[in-house]
C-alpha cells in the first residue's frame, strides 16, 4: 500500500485544506502516516504571510529529502502560489499546486515521479468560483473547522494574501450546512467557521451573508457551540450584533483584527476603519455580551511607525482591554506597497516594541481571566493532558484545567473557576451541563 504524509504551516484555512486533501489520498487507497515516517508522497501546505513562513516552508522541504530521497514531494499553498519558480527550484520538489486546483492532485500524481518538476500553479486572479473540498473527520473529537470562504479584496498595504488567495469566493451555504450536519452527527460539539476574509462571506453570492449563515448553523440541533475565526471590524455592524446576540450557540469570543491603534499607521496600512470606529465596535460588543472576549492581532514596526505612533497604538490597545493579543513584527513582503515604503523600521526597534506589546498582552490576558474568578462557567472539555487532568475552553475562550476521576473528554460541563495562572484557569467540576 502506498503511503502519504502531510505537513501544514500557517492558518486554520491551511489546516482545513490539508485535512481535505488527506481524505482524498485515503479514498484513493493511500495509508496516511506521520510526517517523520517514510512515505511515498509528502504533501506540504505552505504559508507566506511573513519571511519566516517562507523560511520554515523551505526547511520542511529539505527535511523531507533526508527522510526519503526517493519520495515524491508536493508543495501547495500560499508560498507555492506567490513564488512558484523559487519553490519548484528547490531540490526534491516534484509538483507544486498553489491555492486552487487541489482537487486534481490525485490525477496529477499519476504522471509524476521522483525526478519530475511540474507546476500546476495557475493565475489565481482568474479564479472566481469557490473550490469545494470537504472534511468528514478530524483527530479532535470536539471542535471541527469548516472553510466557508476564500480570497480577499482588501489589499492592505503590507499583506501578500490577496495575491496568494485571489478574489473573494464564498462557499454555497447548502454545502456548509451539509458539512456541519455531518460533523455534528459524528460527535463534534463545536463548529468553527473559517476563511481568508470571513467577513466578506456571501458578498459574491448576493443572497446570503455571514449572519444568515450563522443563523442556519445555529439551528442544527446537535451543535452546541459556533465560533468564528478572525473577522474584520467593519463586519460587526448593528444588524450583525442584534441578530448574533439572539443566537444562543454563538460563542462570546470575537477575534477582531486591529493591526494598529494609531490612525496615521492605519491609513498607511490601507485599513478601512479608524480607532474611533474600532472603539465603538468594541463598546457595542461589550454592551451586547457582558462576558465577551475580544482578541486581536497587532503589528509593530510598520514602515514609518514613529515612537509616538507606537505609543498611541500601545495605549489604544490598553484602553480597549483585549482578552488577548497576537503580537507580531512587520515583515517585508515583495510585491506589496509597504515593501517599498521609505523609513523601514530597524529590527532592534521592532523587537523592543514587540516585547513591550507582548507584556501588555500578558497583563490584559490575566486581567480578563481574573474577572471570572469564583464564577461558574460552561466548559467544552477537549482532552486529558495528564492522568486525571483535563483541558477545555469556556465559550469566551478561557483555557481551563479540571481534575476529574472520570473521563470527561468531549463533554460540556459546568466548572467553578478557582485560580489564575499565566495562560490558564484552574477549575472544579460542578456537574454535567
Amino acid at each position: 500500500m502506498k503511503k502519504a504524509a502531510f505537513y501544514t504551516l500557517g492558518c486554520k484555512v491551511n489546516q482545513y485544506e490539508t485535512e481535505a486533501v488527506s481524505e482524498m489520498f485515503a479514498a484513493d487507497g493511500y495509508q496516511i502516516v506521520g510526517f517523520d515516517s517514510s512515505a511515498d508522497v509528502y504533501f506540504i501546505n505552505t504559508c507566506t504571510v511573513t519571511a519566516m513562513s517562507d523560511k520554515k516552508s523551505r526547511q520542511i522541504i529539505h527535511r523531507v529529502k533526508k527522510i526519503n530521497p526517493n519520495a515524491i514531494i508536493v508543495v501547495a499553498g500560499c508560498y507555492a502560489q506567490t513564488n512558484p519558480d523559487a519553490v519548484l527550484g528547490i531540490d526534491g520538489v516534484n509538483l507544486i499546486i498553489g491555492t486552487n486546483g487541489r482537487k486534481n492532485i490525485i490525477s496529477l500524481l499519476k504522471n509524476i515521479n521522483c525526478n519530475s518538476k511540474v507546476s500546476a500553479v495557475g493565475d489565481i486572479t482568474d479564479v472566481y468560483e469557490f473550490e469545494n473540498m470537504t472534511v468528514s473527520d478530524y483527530s479532535e473529537r470536539n471542535r471541527a473547522y469548516i472553510k466557508i470562504q476564500e480570497g480577499c479584496n482588501q489589499f492592505c498595504s503590507y499583506c501578500i494574501i490577496p495575491y496568494a488567495r485571489g478574489n473573494i469566493r464564498s462557499r454555497n451555504p447548502e454545502e456548509v450546512i451539509d458539512e456541519a450536519k455531518r460533523l455534528a452527527l459524528k460527535g463534534y460539539k463545536e463548529i468553527v467557521l473559517t476563511g481568508i476574509h470571513v467577513a466578506s462571506y456571501g458578498a459574491d453570492l448576493g443572497y446570503t451573508n455571514l449572519i444568515k449563515l450563522l443563523e442556519r448553523v445555529n439551528d442544527i440541533e446537535q451543535i452546541e457551540r459556533i465560533r468564528l475565526s478572525s473577522i474584520e471590524p467593519m463586519a460587526i455592524d448593528a444588524d450583525f450584533l442584534s441578530k448574533a446576540a439572539k443566537l444562543e450557540k454563538v460563542c462570546h469570543h470575537f477575534h477582531i483584527s486591529l493591526q494598529s491603534g494609531c490612525d496615521e499607521t492605519l491609513r498607511r496600512m490601507n485599513r478601512k476603519y479608524t480607532t474611533d470606529e474600532f472603539r465603538q465596535i468594541a463598546k457595542s460588543l461589550k454592551d451586547n455580551f457582558d462576558d465577551v472576549a475580544i482578541t486581536t492581532d497587532i503589528m509593530v514596526g510598520f514602515p514609518q511607525e514613529s515612537d509616538e505612533e507606537f505609543e498611541k497604538s500601545y495605549n489604544f490597545a490598553k484602553e480597549i482591554g483585549f482578552a488577548d493579543m497576537h503580537v507580531f513584527q512587520y515583515s517585508r513582503r515583495p510585491g506589496t506597497p509597504a515593501n517599498d515604503m521609505p523609513c523601514q523600521i530597524p529590527s532592534e526597534t521592532k523587537h523592543l516594541r514587540s516585547t513591550k506589546m507582548l507584556q501588555l498582552a500578558a497583563n490584559m490576558r490575566k486581567a480578563f481571566m481574573n474577572r471570572f474568578l469564583n464564577t461558574v462557567q460552561t466548559v467544552l472539555v477537549e482532552n486529558e493532558i495528564s492522568p486525571g487532568v483535563y483541558q477545555g475552553k469556556t465559550g469566551n475562550y478561557i483555557n481551563v484545567l479540571i481534575e476529574s476521576d472520570k473521563n470527561i473528554s468531549n463533554t460540556v460541563v459546568l466548572v467553578k473557576l478557582c485560580s489564575v495562572s499565566d495562560d490558564n484557569m484552574e477549575g472544579t467540576l460542578v456537574l454535567n451541563a
